[in-house]
């Protein structure tokens, strides 16, 4: 057997991939090649003679899979979306892929964002570099204090919409870092989960009305598209914040914008928008109670390692005749055995 790797991966995963087949390792990231164009994939696959093929932001379709003799598909994200599923199935191709990889790593910058946005880190730090903190009398100084006060997180109200891996990762940080009260909005939320983090369940407009800060941890689904408009702005206080390190789509941007511009909330940490990657004249860049990164809350090096143990040693148990731990299409295991 032979691997192509496309994703970005760890060493020690390609270790592990090396004790069962031959590795061609070209990640995205290092190289810079993106295959946009299938017919240049499906050729460098047959060139290379590759039967398992590891991708992260490649996409292997149904014409890869026609065209190929692809035996093994790992996908390096959350939820393998760049891979067709449904057709891997039909080909008998188990696809491997890596829940929670990232988990760690957006909860940690949802901390950070709230700790930026309320403390206005940013924005301190802007007004030092460049040159405006001038304190020449007890009027500047108290000013300045007022300017730059704001909460803590300790014993805040703090609604979580989505308590899936990264939302509970979140609640954890929260209420035994930071001593939170945790208020969740999630229909399939285990009771076990919430218990473990002291959580209330309520319904959406509970949350909202009662939280000091909302944050979206919700997956891709057609329920939750658009979830968060004007009217549920509308809902929270004057004083809370809001912050999405999931995906834009979930909210509806023209209404937060114009909660913020309106200060109708206090203030946004974001690390997603409707237009990526975030040109330099997106809306949200002009306000000043708006804490913005670049869509780069899963971005950590220790995130390479966590996806490429993943999908290696989920293959090398497939290989072994074990059970794997994730796999998207669990029923080609019976075929195969």
């Amino acid at each position: 057997m032979k691997a192509l790797i496309t994703a970005a991966f760890h060493e020690d995963g390609l270790e592990i991939l090396k004790g069962h087949m031959d590795v061609l390792y070209e990640s995205w990231k290092e190289k810079g090649k993106i295959y946009t164009d299938t017919s240049e994939f499906i050729n460098k696959i047959k060139r290379e003679k590759a039967d398992v093929l590891i991708v992260e932001v490649d996409t292997v379709d149904e014409d890869v899979l026609s065209a190929c003799d692809v035996k093994i598909i790992g996908s390096c994200r959350a939820n393998p979306v760049n891979v067709e599923v449904d057709a891997a199935t039909e080909h008998g191709i188990p696809v491997f892929y890596t829940p929670g990889r990232n988990a760690d790593a957006v909860a940690d910058m949802t901390i950070a964002l709230m700790l930026a946005q309320i403390r206005h880190l940013t924005e301190v730090d802007r007004v030092l570099k460049s040159g405006e903190f001038f304190i020449n009398t007890e009027e500047d100084f108290k000013n300045f204090l007022i300017r730059f006060s704001g909460p803590e997180l300790g014993g805040k109200n703090v609604g979580i919409i989505g308590m899936g891996a990264v939302g509970f990762k979140v609640a954890q940080r929260l209420r035994h870092g930071f001593g939170a009260k945790i208020l969740v909005y999630d229909p399939y939320v285990k009771e076990e989960r919430l218990k473990a983090v002291e959580a209330t369940a309520v319904d959406l407009e509970t949350l909202l009305k009662g939280s000091d800060l909302v944050t979206l941890h919700v997956s891709v689904t057609p329920e939750t598209e658009g979830m968060i408009g004007e009217k549920e702005f509308a809902l929270m206080k004057p004083t809370a914040y809001f912050f999405n390190t999931a995906r834009a789509f979930a909210t509806d941007e023209d209404a937060l914008y114009k909660a913020l511009k309106d200060n109708r909330i206090a203030g946004a940490g974001l690390d997603v928008f409707d237009v990526e990657p975030v040109d330099s004249d997106n809306r949200f860049l002009e306000l000043d109670n708006v804490t913005v990164t670049p869509h780069i809350a899963g971005q950590t090096v220790d995130v390479v390692r966590h996806q490429a143990m993943m999908i290696a040693e989920d293959i090398a148990r497939y290989l072994t005749g074990e059970e794997p731990l994730h796999i998207k299409n669990p029923e080609v295991l019976k075929r195969a055995r």
